[in-house]
């Protein structure tokens, strides 16, 4: 049995190809054979040797790029380190349509429509952890574990003096904390279905 024959890795066309080797991507400006292309024995044949060839160009492109070689555990079950060898690159030219349309912009809310007009700025973000003394950590703000729940684990309360000698009185606060939790979740729920109503409109 004879050996495969391997084409060479040097090609030359009439015309030189163009390249965006940032997108990986090569260009022909060399006319196809007409003839060949018309002739259903010919076509597949002469179709797959141009790829072949722009291919072939293409990669030697690339190899000629600056190559960095680095040695890290990558993949590896045993924690060996295997060498990799890196190609750089460059930024693409050739810019791409997009794949999706371009979002449409959310129509404000109620109360963003409102801030707008009254000039309202919305405040600076600062962070959604709180440092508890207590426990020498940081905590979120809120949700699972968060600092507005403390109360609830609190064995002793004080009773503030605006509800003493009132009904208030003898309502456990550490229940009234929680009632009026739930009460704000379902006041922010109901607001958000009323936003999505207006968007809808």
């Amino acid at each position: 049995m004879s050996p495969p024959e391997f084409k060479s890795v040097t090609v030359e066309k009439p015309l030189p190809n163009t390249y965006d080797l940032g997108n990986l991507a090569t260009f022909d400006p060399n006319p196809l054979d007409a003839d060949k292309l018309k002739d259903p024995e010919q076509k597949e044949k002469y179709l797959a040797e141009v790829t072949r060839d722009n291919l072939q160009l293409l990669i030697n492109q690339i190899l000629s790029l600056p190559i960095k070689t680095t040695t890290d555990t990558h993949g590896s079950s045993t924690g060996q380190d295997s060498t990799m060898a890196l190609i750089h690159l460059p930024e693409p030219t050739t810019i791409l349509p997009r794949e999706k349309s371009i979002p449409k912009a959310k129509p404000q809310t109620k109360w963003e429509k409102f801030a707008a007009i009254k000039g309202i700025k919305a405040k600076a973000k600062d962070g959604k952890m709180v440092y508890d003394e207590a426990t020498g950590t940081w905590v979120p703000k809120w949700g699972y574990k968060g600092k507005n729940k403390e109360l609830d684990n609190q064995w002793l309360v004080e009773v503030e003096d605006k509800v003493k000698g009132t009904a208030d009185e003898l309502i456990d606060p550490r229940t009234l904390a929680r009632a009026e939790r739930k009460k704000l979740v379902k006041k922010n729920e109901l607001q958000q279905k009323r936003n999505l109503r207006n968007q809808q409109a």
